[in-house]
């Protein structure tokens, strides 16, 4: 192999091509990425960004030692198919570049409403979007977020922060209710309330009011809620669709085995895009964190180069965190519908505790902690070792 392509160039496709590096690839890299900007952190853009507490310049994620990388970026350009035949992947203008191998980290965008296009409509996925937004959240304005998921939950968080009027919206009786349940998701709904953010749980989105710019939303039980700015947090699709007709199987995303190889040889996908085999899972799993990001592609591209790869056992855990109202939530493992919660440490009513999960067997399978960092770090690792495959 003398020639790989990444196709995607945030977080896990720059952590492929380190890894790359890392494991002894000498060859030629070229790196497609659709958006204008260098790699860059996309967590802090629902909270300090968002803010203005820190800068473009901060979310950079290349370092100094990324320099000596040898990659060919190729920023601003778009793949538009995918040559298995040809080993090709071709841009936007024609351009094919041939290659060996072909990492593909597309990652997702944003969903947005069939014709939204009303001002003060905004969604959060990228940099532009981030900027756009951050533009508009003055305080005193009236903002309502559609969805309380964690980047829906996280921008309510910042924007109360900043002095606006914030209303949540979640078609859910709870925020968070797959990842957490019902019970810690009352949890949420809690950590809304104490900093004044209004929770409307139960009712979805009917439609938007305003004639050229947004001045409020329509609920599905009736009510109308003033707004300035409307921020839509209903989710993600993986960018996929120029892989129609490639031979790259897709369901709900590139379906991948536990290691990231697709059904074409020489190709493995990574990150949001990917639809993974997970060894603590029963079916596929796609996960839209940072931790899979920075880990799958690792693992990924030792199979692309058909190298060992052992990571540390609690790497298989899905594993994510989201920083809301001053408070940081952890959680590791999958959890499972009819499972049971203990707490285990500290005290819920607080906000800093940590509880674990049981499945219906009484067996451990996730980890949740508010504000308990270190105790959840223990208990992280230990859960690994429980749900190995030696246990």
């Amino acid at each position: 192999m003398r020639a790989v392509t990444v196709v995607g160039a945030s977080l896990a496709g720059l952590t492929a091509v380190r890894a790359l590096r890392d494991q002894g690839f000498d060859g030629r890299i070229t790196v497609v990425g659709e958006e204008p900007h260098a790699p860059y952190d996309r967590p802090p853009l629902s909270k300090e960004f968002l803010a203005g507490t820190v800068s473009e310049a901060d979310l950079a994620l290349e370092t100094p030692e990324d320099t000596s990388l040898g990659a060919d970026w190729r920023l601003g350009r778009t793949a538009a198919s995918l040559d298995t035949a040809g080993r090709a992947v071709v841009l936007d203008d024609g351009e094919r570049i041939v290659s060996d191998g072909v990492v593909l980290a597309t990652g997702a965008r944003a969903r947005c409403l069939p014709g939204q296009a009303l001002d003060g409509v905004h969604t959060l996925r990228t940099l532009d979007d981030a900027i756009a937004l951050r533009k508009v959240l003055v305080p005193g304005s009236r903002l309502v977020v559609i969805g309380a998921g964690f980047i829906g939950s996280e921008i309510a968080s910042t924007a109360a922060g900043m002095g606006l009027r914030a209303d949540v919206v979640e078609t859910e009786p709870v925020p968070l209710r797959k990842p957490l349940g019902l019970e810690m998701g009352r949890l949420c709904s809690r950590l809304h309330a104490t900093k004044n953010v209004r929770l409307h749980t139960g009712a979805g989105l009917a439609g938007l009011v305003g004639t050229t710019r947004v001045t409020g939303v329509k609920l599905t039980d009736g009510r109308e809620l003033p707004a300035d700015v409307v921020v839509l947090g209903i989710g993600a699709s993986p960018c996929v669709d120029w892989l129609i007709g490639s031979g790259v199987e897709l369901v709900n995303g590139v379906r991948t085995d536990a290691r990231g190889l697709t059904t074409v040889p020489g190709v493995v996908a990574v990150g949001d895009c990917a639809n993974s085999d997970r060894a603590h899972a029963s079916e596929p799993v796609r996960l839209e964190h940072w931790t899979n990001a920075v880990q799958q592609p690792i693992a990924a591209v030792a199979a692309l180069l058909d190298r060992e790869h052992n990571p540390p056992a609690h790497h298989a855990l899905p594993y994510f965190w989201s920083d809301q109202y001053g408070h940081r939530i952890q959680f590791a493992g999958h959890r499972t519908e009819g499972s049971t919660v203990e707490v285990l440490e500290g005290d819920v009513d607080s906000f800093d505790f940590l509880a674990l999960y049981r499945d219906r067997d009484g067996n451990p399978e996730a980890v949740l902690a508010v504000d308990r960092a270190r105790s959840f770090g223990r208990w992280r690792r230990q859960l690994a070792g429980l749900l190995s495959p030696a246990h």
